[in-house]
């Protein structure tokens, strides 16, 4: 993973090992993996971006960890900052004073508390136009943000939420098959292992029978049986 301290210049080119960013977009202190495509007028400060993740235009990514594949839509933000609330007052002159010519120096301590409290997205990833992700905030592998939520508390993997709040919706598949995917890891293939078995990602089931390391090709459809046990308990 490479470190960039400022980038402003697409590269008009195929993606592969350096970001494609558009000439819009603002990127500072960040570092990305290959096959990374950030869209017009973005910004992303003091974040990791994980390889073939992309993003929209009029992005916002601050103080964040994103994984691989990652599917970001228009006008999202992640990790927005906080303000002190127990002061008395909001405005940012009580930390931002060198600014305001009320100090010579700015508050250093909330800063950093700030750049503690990252927001972690997992691998995987699809969030929906004007999403909110809050700072601090862990949305795991394989889950879906709909559009326009706003999302204040952990999203579990391979989960569905929605709503402002963001509240569970559903499941993408029963908890057999998301252990299974996690077990197979497919993120962290090499480049070669994605080109070889690309082909294999269009059918669920024939996926897990070829590369879950749990389970022999022989009871390939164990994954599946469990998954309709769990969905006729629930019913």
């Amino acid at each position: 993973m490479d470190h960039y301290q400022q980038i402003t210049q697409r590269w008009n080119a195929p993606l592969g090992s350096e970001p494609d960013v558009d000439a819009s977009a603002r990127v500072v202190d960040s570092c990305f993996e290959e096959w990374v495509s950030i869209g017009p007028h973005n910004r992303i400060v003091a974040s990791q971006i994980g390889a073939y993740t992309y993003t929209g235009e009029h992005v916002t990514i601050q103080h964040a960890r994103v994984g691989r594949f990652t599917n970001i839509a228009a006008y999202v933000s992640v990790g927005p900052v906080n303000h002190p609330m127990d002061r008395v007052t909001l405005h940012h002159m009580t930390y931002r004073r060198r600014a305001y010519g009320v100090g010579e120096q700015d508050d250093e301590t909330l800063f950093y508390w700030r750049q503690l409290q990252k927001a972690d997205i997992g691998h995987d990833v699809w969030i929906g136009h004007g999403a909110i992700i809050l700072a601090g905030v862990s949305v795991g592998t394989g889950s879906v943000v709909g559009a326009g939520s706003v999302v204040t508390k952990d999203v579990e993997p391979f989960s569905v939420v929605a709503g402002n709040p963001a509240k569970p919706i559903k499941r993408r598949f029963a908890k057999s098959v998301a252990e299974a995917l996690m077990r197979v890891a497919w993120w962290n293939w090499s480049r070669d292992e994605l080109l070889e078995r690309f082909h294999d990602f269009y059918d669920l089931r024939e996926f897990l029978a070829r590369y879950d390391p749990a389970r022999p090709l022989h009871q390939s459809s164990s994954v599946f049986s469990s998954e309709m046990q769990e969905k006729k308990s629930e019913g």
